[in-house]
């Protein structure tokens, strides 16, 4: 990445469902620089779709990612759901590597009452899975677990970064409003924001600010953490000083944009940032 690119969570609103054709074209139009590939309920895509996708970005210079569904615990209790959601992320690497995507994400776990350092050995073997069968296949996509926005679930910087340091191809997805959600209104300065990129940048080293992968969304929360994703002037989410840290930082990757009115606040995100 020569850049941060700053991309829509799934189609923009304006596409009114018409596929990504349409989808695709208006995200050029409008001058963002590509989106997140949202699998909600399941890694559907016939295999049209994704020639056109990976022919379409490639020709017009759109970065693409991908979430997978989000029926995924890692941690589960029952060992066929750790199978199943095993078998979602891999699906997803798949068809991301298919469409040309730079990178992954998903919600690796829940706690499920247990001790945290217990879940992360649960979770590591659940990665180092995921990463053999992807490397037999020869498939290099990055992995990347998302830091989480309640307290029951896995997925603390701390927790991510520890993972990202023992596999080659994984790596943090950061989002931002997450954490700011996660700890009740905290993580929501410049100085806040420069210690996450500072506690990263020290454990996983400084090259990792050029293939960075996040997320940002206005956000509802409350004293058990995230409610939901909010417009982004229409919460308290910092994202001017944030997106000042990214400059600091000389971010290069993908921000990922979630809020609810897609388009618009990628939009907002992408000319704040230029204007910096």
């Amino acid at each position: 990445m020569d850049k941060l690119n700053i991309v829509t969570a799934g189609l923009p609103l304006a596409s009114e469902n018409k596929g990504y054709k349409t989808g695709l074209q208006i995200i050029k139009d409008m001058a963002l620089d590509g989106l997140e590939v949202e699998f909600v309920h399941g890694v559907k895509m016939n295999e049209a779709t994704q020639s056109f996708i990976k022919e379409y970005t490639n020709q017009n210079a759109l970065v693409v990612t991908c979430h997978a569904p989000f029926y995924v615990n890692l941690n589960s209790k029952e060992p066929e759901k750790i199978e199943a959601s095993i078998e979602r992320i891999i699906e997803t690497a798949r068809v991301g590597n298919n469409i040309g995507a730079y990178s992954i994400t998903f919600h690796a776990a829940f706690y499920m009452g247990m001790k945290p350092d217990d879940v992360y050995k649960t979770v590591y073997k659940s990665v180092e899975k995921i990463t053999s069968i992807l490397e037999s296949e020869n498939n290099k996509i990055w992995i990347r677990p998302e830091t989480t926005g309640k307290a029951t679930q896995w997925g603390t910087v701390e927790e991510i970064v520890e993972l990202s340091r023992n596999f080659n191809t994984v790596l943090p997805c950061i989002d931002f409003s997450h954490i700011h959600a996660r700890y009740n209104g905290k993580f929501n300065t410049y100085d806040e924001f420069s210690k996450i990129f500072e506690y990263i940048g020290n454990k996983l080293g400084n090259d990792v600010f050029n293939n960075f992968h996040a997320h940002l969304a206005g956000i509802e929360y409350g004293l058990k953490g995230e409610k939901k994703h909010l417009i982004l002037n229409d919460s308290d989410m910092n994202y001017k000083d944030l997106l000042k840290v990214f400059k600091k930082f000389d971010v290069k990757g993908v921000l990922v944009c979630e809020s609810p009115n897609i388009e618009t606040d990628t939009k907002i995100l992408k000319d704040f940032y230029l204007s910096l």
